[in-house]
């Protein structure tokens, strides 16, 4: 069978996890509640145009990306849903924006009119950004807002349809700091009026803890993908998270090697007596990175070690016997009854989750399932793709 990809490394993007995360949010959150997938770096290294046309399918309402390029490439792809850039375009862009039907975030007033010059046929539709203590994008005050508003007022060519802000510390269990940034919020949104608008303030961490609060929008990243906002509120989730993506390889080359021969690049590994060493065709350049050395990886069912550097395209195990060239490697995911999770290879890196599907690289095809079944593959480094009959 045709897989797409020529090299014996692929990532497994499960997207019945997803169709499942999705719909046990938009449970918990209730009907009078939207869900905004957000599909923003690539759905977090998923795919972004697999995980879009799935989560429309499971119920989203709208998509949320980074930047303009992220929302241009899925119109290109056929997405017709509403899509909202939640990061800063460039205010020369903003007609653009309005071409492919893409909705724009407002950080200010001085950018709302660059903006509105910059228009020369259309509407531009667009979402304000309020700055409640997040520091990064939006207006700070009342008195702001209501110039906005005011200036929206005398602009034929401009629709505010919504607003929004973000949370710092919504996957803390201290709650002080999220209070104070949820009365700020109730204190920007009073000119509002909020049953002609879309207000999002939640992101997975809000939404899963705080439903309440939501006002009539949530935006579902992380958990979307079946990965816990925060170790620390792990324990308090109402429901199950389905992790969706898995890292896979082949062993393409066994050997032995005797005791104090030396494995990878600076000899910093020597066997103590003779062992059985096993080449990977994973390195640095997929995003394994060499902090990941003396990390476990699944070989038949049980945990090996990595020995040595890793390599750019390559790195070496210590295997328990001789196993056949071909046997599947898995870096994260399931092997019989181990599992390899996302948040343990953050943990060996000292990071959150997020970063790791994100760091594995475009060069690493994506194979995505249905129902166990490969329904399309991804392959960045050749002009085409291949949907599985």
């Amino acid at each position: 069978m045709t897989t797409g990809f020529y090299r014996d490394t692929w990532a497994e993007i499960n997207l019945d996890a997803i169709d499942e995360n999705i719909k046990n949010m938009k449970k918990h959150i209730g009907t009078e509640q939207s869900l905004i997938a957000v599909v923003k770096a690539n759905a977090y290294g998923h795919g972004d145009i697999q995980v879009a046309r799935t989560a429309l399918e499971a119920g989203a309402a709208m998509l949320a990306v980074a930047f303009l390029d992220e929302a241009i490439s899925l119109r290109e792809a056929g997405v017709i849903s509403p899509i909202l850039v939640l990061g800063a375009i460039r205010p020369k862009d903003v007609q653009i924006a309005i071409q492919y039907n893409v909705i724009a975030t407002a950080i200010s007033l001085q950018w709302l009119k660059e903006a509105a010059g910059h228009i020369r046929e259309g509407k531009l539709n667009y979402h304000l950004k309020l700055d409640t203590g997040m520091g990064r994008l939006g207006v700070r005050d009342k008195e702001e807002v209501n110039d906005v508003i005011q200036f929206n007022s005398k602009q034929k060519n401009l629709v505010l349809s919504g607003a929004f802000t973000h949370f710092a510390t919504a996957d803390e269990i201290n709650t002080d700091y999220f209070d104070e940034q949820y009365k700020k919020l109730l204190n920007l949104i009073e000119a509002f009026d909020l049953d002609k608008m879309i207000i999002h303030c939640g992101n997975s961490a809000t939404g899963l803890r705080f439903p309440e609060k939501l006002f009539n929008s949530v935006r579902f990243g992380i958990s979307m993908y079946g990965l816990s906002p925060s170790n620390e509120i792990k324990p308090e989730l109402p429901f199950p998270l389905k992790e969706a993506f898995s890292l896979h390889t082949k062993l393409v080359h066994v050997k032995t090697i005797h005791a104090q021969e030396k494995v990878s690049y600076g000899a910093t590994y020597s066997a103590s007596d003779e062992e059985w060493i096993g080449t990977v065709p994973v390195g640095y350049a997929d995003g394994w990175i060499r902090r990941l050395r003396d990390s476990d990886v699944l070989v038949n069912g049980k945990r090996v070690p990595i020995v040595g550097r890793i390599c750019m395209d390559q790195f070496m195990v210590r295997l328990p016997e001789n196993i056949k060239v071909g046997t599947v490697v898995t870096l994260i995911g399931h092997q019989e009854q181990e599992f390899i999770s996302i948040d343990e290879v953050a943990e060996r890196l000292d990071t959150i989750n997020y970063e790791v599907p994100c760091t594995i690289t475009s060069r690493v095809p994506r194979v995505y399932l249905k129902k166990n079944k490969i329904i399309e593959v991804e392959n960045s480094l050749l002009p085409h793709k291949i949907r599985m009959k």
